[in-house]
């Protein structure tokens, strides 16, 4: 059976071929179910996930509407299309069977010097033999085996911990099991929530509960999920110490319902498996006659995976107290890269850029870390910070390596974040704000995608709807870094709320961020703090003077408009920077955008 490397290869020669369609639901439709499968998640793919993950629809999605099933005969036909053209000599294919939506894989008996005999790569076990359940494994003989070791799968047997069916993981052409791609990774396995009271409302609410936390939180991409079929065979009081050798879980997700009178009680708690310990417990306490009940379910389900799955998160916040965790790779790149976002400097962002770049040189498929480095790309243009000479400019890089991330995975959040982020600052401001609606259809939890949205928003005009976002990204993080405050702050001042304003400057306190000290002299101007205000320029103008002359042209390039960009530098001067007059009444009005 071809390895992961040799699948992964397979669909990204498919999707840039010109015989596939690139336009339309294809692309992510296929993308998404090669890899759910290689991930060990095959059992997930179902019409409500590919209806979710793909298409973008609510959780009111039913059967009813045939846009999966259409879509997937689409699909089958673009394939087939493609394997009579250009595909057909191809070392692997990739099929969709009829039935189902999981993909099968296998060596192209018409390419040369392949395997001839297909396997498909469903990834089940029979409970009872446990043997694959693949056609033609129970005929293979002894030459079949041989073959079979260069691409042997490595399965985690579920059934030591509940008796239940096995969970499965497979291996890559390298001949490591899939766990091993994602070692270091935030890896979380979700025991069905408990109904402590024996009530009916209760068993339906913890039901539906656990269904609502495997939709959210596999949204985030820096975290590992066991799928649905997994958290099926752990039973609510499964022995924590035991998922982690188990299952390879370092995290487990638990929890209990009540309901009475009315009242809904929900007890959600995290804990490593290595040794029991509760990391993060809450209750949410909810009037069911209130609200609808399964807008209760989702919006707990919601806060519950932002707060452990966030880039900021819980999670997130352990593997950094506890670096011996993760790995030196991957992942230790992706703590560096939050931690910069969290309190951006020069020095940071120089170790990040070069963590990122050597993930990439030896893991050239991983969105994520292309999705990173476009950000800090853009950061060498919008910040100065640690700028390369002799090389294509950063703005034009941050977008091929987000246009990367995108075409790597359509719907990793980080990806479209930093697509929307690089089209914002190359000045496509429409297209950005499209993306970014687009990426928070596909994870309403990130606070990271959140605050970027709303930093975007507000810099276009549309400041009352970028506080709103901020507001939001601040509530779901409390403990978010100083930049979702500064620019809450610059939102309240454009909004002529001088308390608000004050008060979020100072939450952010970014006194190695020089563009924090010329809002804050802004800030501190127009809420006639004047002794602040001066402080605050002086320090920016000793570490930015390049600005004070081409302040405009700055300000354009953070799109920045017109009459917004009049009364910055207005404040500016009475914060005492020398600003030229000539700036003023050079403000061009032609690039105002709608707000």
């Amino acid at each position: 059976m071809p390895g992961i490397d040799d699948v992964r290869a397979q669909l990204e020669r498919i999707l840039s071929s010109p015989e596939f369609p690139s336009a339309g639901r294809a692309p992510a439709f296929l993308r998404y179910v090669v890899e759910e499968t290689l991930a060990g998640r095959a059992g997930r793919i179902k019409g409500y996930s590919i209806a979710i993950e793909v298409f973008g629809r609510d959780q009111t999605f039913t059967q009813d509407d045939p846009v999966v099933r259409i879509e997937a005969g689409r699909l089958r036909r673009a394939l087939e299309r493609y394997y009579l053209v250009e595909g057909n000599r191809d070392a692997v294919r990739i099929d969709i069977p009829k039935g189902g939506y999981s993909p099968a894989f296998s060596w192209n008996a018409n390419a040369v010097g392949t395997v001839q005999e297909p396997v498909a790569a469903h990834l089940e076990l029979k409970p009872a033999s446990r043997r694959w359940s693949a056609r033609g494994v129970a005929l293979a003989g002894a030459t079949a085996l041989v073959a079979a070791c260069s691409y042997w799968i490595a399965g985690v047997s579920a059934s030591r911990v509940t008796g239940a069916q096995p969970v499965v993981q497979s291996a890559g052409s390298s001949g490591r099991p899939l766990g091993d791609a994602f070692h270091g990774i935030p890896s979380v396995a979700v025991a069905p929530f408990t109904n402590l009271d024996g009530g009916s409302d209760a068993q339906l609410f913890s039901a539906g509960l656990t269904e609502e936390l495997l939709t959210a939180l596999p949204r985030f991409k820096e975290i590992k999920v066991f799928s649905g079929e997994a958290s099926k065979t752990l039973a609510a009081d499964v022995d924590t110490a035991r998922v982690g050798p188990e299952l390879g879980a370092r995290y487990l997700l638990a929890g209990g319902v009540r309901a009475s009178s009315g009242r809904l009680r929900v007890t959600a708690r995290l804990l490593a498996t290595a040794n029991g310990e509760i990391l993060w417990s809450r209750d949410y306490d909810e009037i069911l006659a209130a609200k609808d009940p399964l807008s209760v379910q989702k919006d707990v389900a919601r806060r519950v995976a932002t707060a452990i799955a966030q880039p900021y998160g819980i999670m997130a916040q352990v593997d950094t107290a506890n670096p011996s965790h993760t790995d030196s790779g991957r992942h230790e790149c992706a703590l560096r890269f939050y931690a910069y976002r969290f309190d951006p400097s020069v020095e940071a962002h120089a170790g990040t850029r070069d963590c990122l770049q050597t993930t990439l040189a030896q893991h050239p498929t991983n969105a994520t870390a292309w999705a990173m480095l476009s950000i800090i790309h853009l950061d060498e243009a919008r910040f100065n910070f640690n700028p390369k000479t002799g090389s294509r400019p950063p703005i034009e890089q941050a977008l091929v390596a987000a246009r990367r991330a995108t075409q790597l995975d359509g719907n990793n959040t980080r990806g479209l974040q930093a697509l929307m982020m690089a089209l914002f600052f190359n000045r496509d401001v429409s297209e950005a704000l499209r993306i970014g609606e687009q990426a928070l259809g596909s994870n309403p939890n990130d606070t990271e995608l959140i605050g970027e949205l709303g930093t975007s928003m507000a810099l276009a005009g549309q400041w009352r709807r970028g506080a709103d976002l901020l507001d939001q990204a601040i509530a779901l993080n409390p403990a978010g870094g100083g930049y979702y405050h500064g620019m809450r702050a610059l939102a309240a001042y454009m909004l002529h709320d001088n308390e608000t304003s004050v008060r979020e400057i100072t939450r952010a306190n970014m006194q190695t961020f020089p563009l924090f000290h010329a809002v804050a002299a802004v800030i501190y101007a127009q809420a006639g703090m004047i002794d602040d205000a001066r402080h605050q320029g002086e320090i920016f103008a000793s570490m930015r003077p390049d600005v004070l002359a081409n302040i405009d042209a700055e300000l354009i390039a953070k799109n920045v408009q017109p009459d917004d960009r009049l009364r910055l530098m207005a404040d500016l001067r009475k914060a005492g920077l020398p600003l030229p007059q000539e700036a003023a009444d050079a403000v061009d009005t032609s690039d105002l955008q709608p707000r």
